[in-house]
């Protein structure tokens, strides 16, 4: 199994090199050449099957000969023993034909843990045979960096810098990131918001002297592995549903669509899903996208749904690429023009392909508070505000399409956003308690400039110690 870069200008590599890889050099995302294709007898095979096998036989043609069967099926059963659910991935039913997939079993109380488990346990084990040392940075909207952080704290071969933007994150992903005392973790608060911080990583990606001097490497949705470790519980949750027997459609609430992309691989792999619909709180640009085909930036604005706050979605560069016919050339066209204008319009051919698989649905914050509260009236369910808003959209899809399974997404446990469930409900949620102490830890971050300069000098500076 290879891997192309969207922009078509980068070295094509193996599933290790990709990986530990994240940008290509080119600027682009890499993506599989092929995309293996399951049976219907191979899908309906995973039927009542543990999670982690699931895993396995969903992921393992993508990994091909980077990792031994033994060396990639312990990988996975160590990612996955700290869940606090036994099925990884749970369904509860919240309506007719209507089903949240919880996602937020993990350490991290998040579905970012899914991805990132895996990836510091792959990590260790391709370092270690290597003998080398990387330095990890990424930016996070909030649950990422804290999944990051989880991952890889206390790794001998690995650095981890995590930027997040100051002020706007949630109190716990905020001290997720900050109180874990580990040596190889930094927190680094940056003056501006999420796309800021994103911005900064790719752009030392794009630095390649600093790139290659301190052996950088990227765990942002950016990274193939992200995507492809988030595509397994698509087969679990549908396959527990009736698939490949029935058809059922997801709905993903999403700011930088590497879960929503997740789906869409699942479905090129044969998994039958008839619709992946896209919610998103008011900062809506993908919604506004697949709504009239124009990808233009407005400004970020706060939400109480904060790790949804983004407009430079980075894997939409993925789905653009499949929707162009996998041309490197017109992708390289439009992230130009977005860099330079702020924003490009989506050809009507591109419009189709995506529209082939894609729906939208916005909600706005009175919107996401309201269905928190009706939530928990009418199913008993305590929704996060990023979960509330899937269910929202999920709701109103369902209306034209009741007759087939709708499976929203429930990306976060509803106690990293206290303020916003208590303000809709009065019910203040409680952390779990392997986590009772977080407000009591001792938090450790460095504030800083969005400043490339800054950032690099502050790294190099860390790691050097």
């Amino acid at each position: 199994m290879k891997y192309v870069s969207t922009r078509g200008q980068a070295p094509v590599l193996d599933f290790e090199e990709a990986m530990l890889t994240g940008l290509a050099r080119d600027g682009g995302l890499y993506v599989p050449q092929d995309i293996p294709r399951m049976s219907a007898d191979e899908i309906a095979a995973l039927a009542g099957v543990p999670y982690e096998e699931v895993a396995y036989r969903v992921m393992r043609p993508f990994v091909a000969r980077s990792f031994s069967d033994d060396d990639f099926r312990a990988a996975i059963s160590r990612a996955y023993a700290g869940f606090g659910h036994a099925a990884r991935a749970p369904l509860v039913q919240m309506g007719p034909n209507h089903f949240l997939l919880e996602l937020f079993h993990g350490p991290t109380l998040a579905f970012k843990d899914f991805a990132m488990q895996l990836i510091g346990q792959l990590f260790q084990t391709a370092l270690a045979r290597s003998n080398r040392r990387v330095t990890i940075v990424g930016a996070t909207s909030g649950d990422t960096g804290s999944a990051a952080i989880e991952a890889f704290r206390g790794l001998g071969s690995v650095d981890v810098f995590i930027l997040y933007p100051h002020g706007r994150v949630s109190e716990v992903q905020r001290r997720q990131m900050t109180t874990p005392d580990e040596a190889n973790v930094h927190a680094v608060a940056v003056d501006g918001d999420f796309d800021d911080c994103q911005a900064l990583v790719k752009a030392m990606f794009n630095d390649f002297a600093f790139r290659d001097r301190v052996g950088l490497a990227g765990v942002n949705s950016i990274n193939w592995a992200r995507v492809l470790a988030q595509v397994v519980y698509y087969f679990s949750s549908a396959v527990s549903l009736g698939a490949p027997h029935r058809p059922v459609s997801f709905t993903v609430p999403t700011g930088n669509f590497g879960d929503i992309f997740a789906g869409y691989i699942a479905k090129q792999m044969g998994l039958p899903i008839d619709r992946l619909v896209i919610a998103t709180n008011q900062n809506d640009i993908l919604h506004r996208c697949i709504a009239g085909g124009d990808y233009t930036k407005q400004g970020v604005r706060a939400s109480i749904s904060p790790s949804m706050d983004i407009e430079v979605s980075s894997n939409f560069e993925r789905a653009l690429f499949m929707a162009h016919d996998r041309d490197g050339s017109a992708v390289n066209g439009l992230m130009d023009e977005l860099a330079t204008s702020g924003g490009f319009r989506v050809s009507e051919n591109a419009m189709t392909a995506l529209r082939a698989d894609y729906d939208s649905g916005m909600v706005d914050e009175a919107g996401t508070s309201a269905t928190i509260t009706r939530a928990l009236a009418t199913t008993g369910e305590l929704l996060c505000p990023h979960s509330a808003v899937g269910v929202d959209v999920a709701e109103r899809h369902l209306q034209s399409a009741p007759a087939t399974p709708m499976i929203t997404l429930a990306t976060a446990h509803p106690a990293k956003f206290p303020d916003a469930v208590e303000a809709a409900t009065g019910i203040r949620p409680p952390l779990p308690n392997r986590m009772s102490d977080l407000y009591e830890r001792n938090e450790r971050v460095v504030r800083i400039d969005n400043s490339l300069s800054a950032i690099e000098t502050l790294i190099e500076e860390r790691i050097a110690k």
